[in-house]
């Protein structure tokens, strides 16, 4: 069956084609053609099978001898080898079918991220615009190598799905862009975090919202990306062109999840250098365990201090008011006080699980 890839091919004629109808019609050979514009002959044949361009001189002696303007045939070049690209475009995406394939293209045309088409060369073209690269090769190089890349600084090839996690991370540069950020200023994001955690208490409608503002204030993109298939990743935090990213999921549907998660990467960046990069949740890549600790320690105390845990086990045992006049205390949810004690195991944990409070980020 004849594709339409084929088709195209043999639709497309270099300029030559018409100077040879032309000459054709008028009687001309090509030697003649040749003698008359002061060209070799051989020169004039290469024109006319396309292998040589038509040049402006060219142009203008075409003019002189046929009469036809020096535009036309001007034109006539630009698009044939404008056309001519496209097509050897189209063959070299052709063969990237493999590493399309790799992808989760359903669910991220499902989701806006590629065009709702089923034409691969279309797929490929708009998946290497997504990375913002020139080929497959540069896809390689940058989040598989094993040489670290300057763009990426973290090989993904040990993962289960580098290709899925690879585009959920993009995602999330490409919505950082979006963002209209300060200048990152460390001290204003730390002194901030007491106000977010005063917003995790509350818990309002549009507590995302309100989130991303106070971040943005402070110099810091904080974005929300669906989770792909094969990608259970709950969170990333990295800078991306000079500007700190938090990067959460959703993946996990209770506030105390959601909240310990985005202090645990809000951590990274207080604590952690501008080189690194943190994907939570992610079996393959290298872990810096020291540093996982650090930010685990971090968030466990901004939740919750070590003296107000100790004032809660010093209460046991407690029932719901007493959970809930203690979190009111401390302006920390509900969830997090019941997390904490099933974390000590000094209650079960099927129990007090109806303190913890759904969110769904992207409904």
């Amino acid at each position: 069956m004849t594709t339409t890839l084929e088709i195209a091919k043999s639709l497309l004629t270099p300029p030559g084609d018409t100077i040879q109808e032309h000459i054709d019609f008028i009687g001309m050979s090509q030697a003649e053609l040749a003698e008359r514009m002061g060209r070799p002959k051989e020169k004039i044949n290469d024109i006319i099978k396309g292998r040589e361009p038509i040049s402006t001189a060219t142009a203008f002696q075409l003019e002189n001898v046929l009469g036809i303007p020096a535009g036309f045939w001007m034109n006539r070049e630009h698009t044939y080898r404008k056309e001519l690209y496209e097509l050897q475009q189209r063959e070299e995406l052709e063969k990237e079918k493999d590493w399309l394939a790799a992808f989760p293209i359903n669910e991220m045309k499902k989701l806006g991220w590629l065009p709702d088409t089923k034409e691969k060369h279309v797929l490929v073209d708009s998946l290497l615009k997504f990375f913002c690269i020139a080929s497959t090769e540069e896809w390689e190089r940058i989040y598989i190598a094993e040489e670290v890349s300057v763009a990426f600084r973290v090989s993904l090839a040990h993962t289960q799905s580098p290709h899925a996690i690879s585009a959920w991370l993009r995602k999330g540069e490409i919505q950082s862009k979006e963002i209209e950020i300060a200048e990152f200023d460390k001290k204003k994001f730390r002194d901030a975090l007491v106000e977010i955690k005063e917003l995790a208490f509350l818990m309002p409608d549009n507590f995302t919202y309100q989130l991303i503002d106070i971040c943005a204030k402070c110099g810091v993109a904080v974005v929300f990306t669906p989770n792909l298939p094969k990608a259970p990743i709950s969170g990333a935090t990295r800078w991306f062109h000079n500007k700190p990213i938090i990067q959460l999921s959703g993946r996990f549907k209770t506030n105390d999840h959601f909240w310990f998660t985005f202090f645990h990467e809000a951590a990274h960046i207080i604590l952690h250098g501008k080189k690194d990069i943190f994907l939570e949740n992610v079996e393959g890549t290298e872990i810096d365990q020291e540093k996982e600790e650090e930010a685990n320690a971090f968030a466990s105390k901004l939740l919750l201090t070590e003296n107000e845990l100790q004032q809660i086990l010093d209460a046991a045992p407690l029932n719901e008011e007493m959970i809930y006049d203690f979190a009111n205390q401390f302006r920390t949810p509900p969830g997090v006080i019941i997390g904490r004690l099933q974390h000590l195991k000094r209650i079960p944990f099927h129990i007090g699980n109806g303190f913890r409070q759904k969110i769904d980020l992207f409904k």
